[in-house]
């Protein structure tokens, strides 16, 4: 493979990490070009970045030598992809705002080539609202995201979201942006977020859910080199670049938009879909009064998982549905699975902090056995399946370079 990653190493005690990265890409033929930030050579020197990667390391915007023919535009755009490990706060928050103070951030605001990265920072840096709307912003413009994993922190008794993806999980991360991806050619739908069913114009029946899980896994989908078509009930999130995104609000409009999207290679059906709605809705407020409480006559919504999982030329070649369990998981996850005829089922305990958290833990059941997962951050969920559905659609490695 003759590509070319810049990679960008933040000030965080994970730059170390960067140093083994630097290994890993060029053993997949990968040529490496590195930049440092001033805090980054406070944890790795640039004689050992350099040493690994064959080639001298840039720090300064101001270097003499470079800047006569403006060296940081070039930097910019001598590469196939910019990778940034670790990005810490400090500098997602740069990048999102389009400050270019530095030679790293000149070069994330004036290239025009994919941008990976690897966020790792204190959990509470992670948490922080702030981080949270500049990683909107990051994903909004269009770049990609490698965890960050949970786990122990260099802090003392610190744990938490936050670390950053281990040197091959980033590796990989990049190579599926570098080549093709092992999706491409192949059509993917992703449904996501709750769906309401109206009870009059003021209120309505739902489910919990904050559409972060399927959002992630549209975007890994996406990554992997697939057509992404996201069919999304109301949330507060921004789909996923590259991603074509269908807003819906009830199970009806869910279920013609996932049929509109046929065919399909693969559909994971993420949406928390309201198993009920009124049989009428009233066209002015239901008004309290003192006869007693109104009456209102439910009726089941339409089955979208089992819609999709019939037999028949248009069912997608992989039908993966998910289990939100409170008891008995992965007994009711398999018989999910036996009624609604689906290949896959996700199942996960709900019964605690997963219904709008950044983590997830989960059961992958098929007809033929079970994968318990660690817990972990939904985006490492969503690439863990991703990797496991291209392994379903390609099992002799085709469509992989």
């Amino acid at each position: 493979m003759s590509k070319r990653v810049l990679l960008i190493i933040g000030g965080g005690i994970a730059a170390y990490k960067s140093l083994d990265l630097i290994r890993r890409l060029k053993e997949r033929g990968v040529s490496v070009r590195v930049v440092m930030t001033a805090a980054a050579q406070r944890f790795a020197t640039p004689l050992a970045a350099g040493a690994l990667a064959g080639e001298r390391v840039f720090t300064d915007l101001f270097d003499e030598s470079q800047e006569f023919d403006v060296g940081h535009i070039r930097l910019a755009r001598e590469c196939d992809l910019i990778v940034v490990a670790p990005a810490t706060a400090d500098l997602m928050a740069k990048a999102a705002q389009g400050l270019a103070n530095d030679l790293a951030s000149a070069i994330l605001l004036a290239t025009d080539k994919p941008v990976l990265m690897a966020p790792a920072m204190n959990p509470r840096m992670w948490d922080h609202p702030a981080t949270q709307r500049n990683l909107a912003t990051l994903r909004a413009d269009g770049a990609r995201m490698v965890g960050p994993n949970e786990g122990e922190m260099a802090e003392r008794g610190e744990r938490g979201v936050g670390r950053m993806a281990e040197p091959e999980q980033i590796r990989d991360a990049a190579v599926a942006l570098l080549t093709d991806g092992p999706l491409k050619g192949k059509r993917a739908l992703v449904t996501a977020g709750p769906t309401l069913e109206a009870i009059d114009p003021v209120r309505f029946i739902s489910n919990r859910s904050s559409g972060k899980q399927g959002y992630a896994i549209a975007a890994a989908l996406a990554q992997a080199g697939a057509e992404v078509t996201l069919v999304t009930g109301p949330t507060a999130l921004t789909p996923p670049a590259g991603v074509r995104a269908i807003h819906v609000e009830t199970a009806a409009e869910m279920l013609a938009a996932s049929q509109a999207a046929l065919p399909l290679d693969v559909a994971v059906m993420v949406a928390a879909v309201a198993d009920w709605r009124p049989a009428q809705a009233a066209r002015q407020k239901i008004k309290k009064n003192k006869t007693g409480l109104p009456t209102i006559e439910l009726v089941e919504n339409p089955d979208i998982l089992a819609s999709l999982s019939k037999p028949g030329k248009s069912r997608p070649r992989l039908v993966i549905g998910f289990a939100a369990e409170t008891d008995a998981v992965e007994e009711h996850a398999r018989a999910k699975i036996a009624k609604k005829g689906c290949d896959w089922i996700v199942a996960n305990d709900v019964s605690g902090d997963v219904m709008g958290g950044a983590d997830n833990q989960v059961l992958l059941i098929s007809k033929d056995g079970a994968q318990s997962w660690p817990r972990m951050a939904k985006e490492q969920v969503a690439q863990r399946l991703t990797a496991e559905i291209a392994k379903a659609l390609n099992p002799k490695g085709r469509g992989r370079k």
